[in-house]
C-alpha cells in the first residue's frame, strides 16, 4: 500500500495527521487558566475556529499538489492557512500554532517560487514572537531564541517539501522524455521499414527486371530462328518470361504502395503519461507520409508544442487536430493555459519555424491573457500524403499454363522491350 503513495500524498497525509492529533492538547488547554490571574484564559472558540480553518485550507491545497495549476484561490487559502496558524497561537496562548506552521511549510515549495516561499517562512516564524512574550512571559531575547529554535524544525520540514517537489519535477521530466523517446523510436522503426522496402523494390526492379528483359529479348529472337515443335516451346518460354516480368512489376508496386510512414503510430506515444496535461489527439485513421524528413519535422513540432504547453502555458488540456489538405498537412493546437499578451519567439518557436521553412511550411501563433495558446502550422508534402492508406494487394498471378499460350496473354511492363 505504501508503494502506491507518492511524495505529495505522503506529505498530505502526514500533515493532516499532525493537524488532527492537535485536537487533544487544544482541548486540554480550553477554558480558564487556574493560576490566580483571571485575565488569562485558555483556548476559546476563536482558537477552535482557527484550527478548523487551517485544516480546511491545508486539505484543499494539498489534494493534488503535483497535478494542477496554482490559482488565485490557492494563494488566498495559503495566506488564510498561515494566518490561522498564527491566530491559533494568539487565541490559545500557546505554541500550538507554530507546530501548524511546520505543517504549512511543507506545501510552500509547491505553491510559491523559492524566494517567495522562503520570505513567507521567515515572516510566519517572526510573527509568533509576541505570543511567547505575552503567554509565556519571555523577554524579547528569549522569545526570539524560542522562535529560532522552532525555525530550525520548520526549515527542515520546508527542505523536505522542496526535495519532494524536485523529485516530482524530475519524475515528470523523465516521463515526458520517455514519451518523446518512444515516439522517436517509432519514427525510426518506420523509417527503417520504409528504407528496407525501398531497397528491396529497387533490387527487384533493377536486377530481376534487367535479366528478365534480356531473357525476353533472346526468346523473341529465338522464336524467329526456329520452327516446328521447338518454336512452340520457345513461344511458351517467351510467354512465361513476360508473365514473370509482370509478377515482378506487381511485387514492386505493392512494396511501393506500402512505402509510407504511419504517423499515427509515431505521434500517439507522445500523448501517453504526460504529467499534469491531458492531450486530445484527432487525426485521420490512415495518416501516412512518404517523406521521412517531413515526418520527422511533424514529430518535432508536436513535441515542442507539448513541451511549451507543460512548461510555459501551464495548461491542463491540449487539443491537437491533424488534417490533410491536398498536398499539405495542417496542425492546429489549442491549450487552456494562462496565455500571454504576445507570443515571444524563443528557441522552441524559432526551431519550429526553421524546420517548417526548410520544407516550405509556415507557423502561426495566437494568444491572449487567459485564453491559452493556439498554434497553427502547415507542412507541404508535395504529394507525399496518403489519405486513405494503401489499396488492397492485387490477386496472385495465375500459374503457368500447361499448354502453349498465345502471345496475346502477355501483360505490358515498362521494362519490356518489343
Amino acid at each position: 500500500m505504501l508503494s502506491r503513495l507518492d511524495h505529495a500524498r505522503l506529505l498530505r497525509y502526514a500533515g493532516l495527521f499532525t493537524w488532527a492529533v492537535m485536537v487533544l492538547p487544544l482541548w486540554l488547554i480550553s477554558g480558564p487558566v487556574d493560576d490566580g490571574d483571571p485575565s488569562k484564559v485558555g483556548a476559546g472558540w476563536h482558537a477552535w475556529v482557527a484550527w478548523a480553518v487551517f485544516g480546511f485550507s491545508f486539505a484543499w491545497l494539498s489534494r493534488t499538489l503535483d497535478a494542477r495549476r496554482v490559482s488565485l484561490l490557492d494563494y488566498v487559502l495559503l495566506a488564510l492557512m498561515i494566518g490561522s496558524a498564527v491566530a491559533l497561537s494568539y487565541y490559545s496562548n500557546s505554541g500550538l500554532g507554530v507546530l501548524l506552521l511546520m505543517v504549512a511549510a511543507c506545501v510552500l515549495p509547491w505553491l510559491l517560487p523559492l524566494p517567495l516561499s522562503i520570505a513567507a517562512l521567515v515572516v510566519s516564524v517572526l510573527v509568533v514572537v509576541p505570543v511567547y512574550m505575552r503567554a509565556l512571559e519571555f523577554s524579547l531575547v528569549e522569545a526570539v531564541m524560542q522562535s529560532l529554535l522552532y525555525a530550525g524544525f520548520t526549515c527542515f520540514v520546508f527542505a523536505t517539501g522542496y526535495v519532494a517537489r524536485q523529485q516530482v519535477l524530475a519524475r515528470d521530466e523523465q516521463r515526458r522524455l520517455n514519451a518523446e523517446l518512444r515516439a522517436t523510436r517509432a519514427l525510426l522503426a518506420e523509417s527503417v521499414r520504409v528504407n528496407e522496402r525501398t531497397r528491396i523494390s529497387r533490387e527487384l526492379h533493377d536486377l530481376l527486371g534487367h535479366h528478365l528483359t534480356a531473357l525476353s529479348l533472346n526468346l523473341e529472337v529465338a522464336n524467329h530462328l526456329v520452327s516446328g515443335q521447338a518454336q512452340e516451346h520457345v513461344t511458351q518460354a517467351h510467354t512465361l518470361a513476360k508473365l514473370l516480368l509482370s509478377d515482378v512489376r506487381e511485387a514492386v508496386s505493392r512494396l511501393r504502395d506500402d512505402d509510407a510512414i504511419d504517423m499515427r503510430a509515431t505521434l500517439l506515444p507522445l500523448a501517453d503519461n504526460v504529467p499534469g496535461l491531458r492531450i486530445d489527439m484527432d487525426m485521420p485513421l490512415a495518416f501516412l507520409l512518404d517523406d521521412p524528413e517531413r515526418a520527422h519535422v511533424l514529430l518535432r513540432c508536436t513535441q515542442e508544442i507539448i513541451t511549451n504547453a507543460v512548461r510555459h502555458a501551464e495548461a491542463s488540456l491540449l487539443r491537437l487536430r491533424y488534417r490533410l489538405d491536398g498536398d499539405a498537412v495542417l496542425l492546429e493546437a489549442r491549450d487552456d493555459g494562462r496565455g500571454a499578451d504576445g507570443a515571444t519567439a524563443g528557441n522552441g518557436l524559432l526551431g519550429m519555424r526553421e524546420r517548417l521553412a526548410a520544407h516550405g511550411g509556415a507557423l502561426q501563433v495566437e494568444t491572449s491573457p487567459g485564453n491559452g495558446f493556439t498554434v497553427r502550422l502547415r507542412l507541404p508534402v508535395e504529394g507525399g500524403v496518403v489519405a486513405h492508406g494503401p489499396e488492397p494487394a492485387p490477386a496472385a498471378s495465375p500459374s503457368p499454363p500447361s499448354s502453349p499460350a498465345p502471345a496475346g496473354m502477355s501483360r505490358n511492363h515498362p521494362l519490356e522491350v518489343p
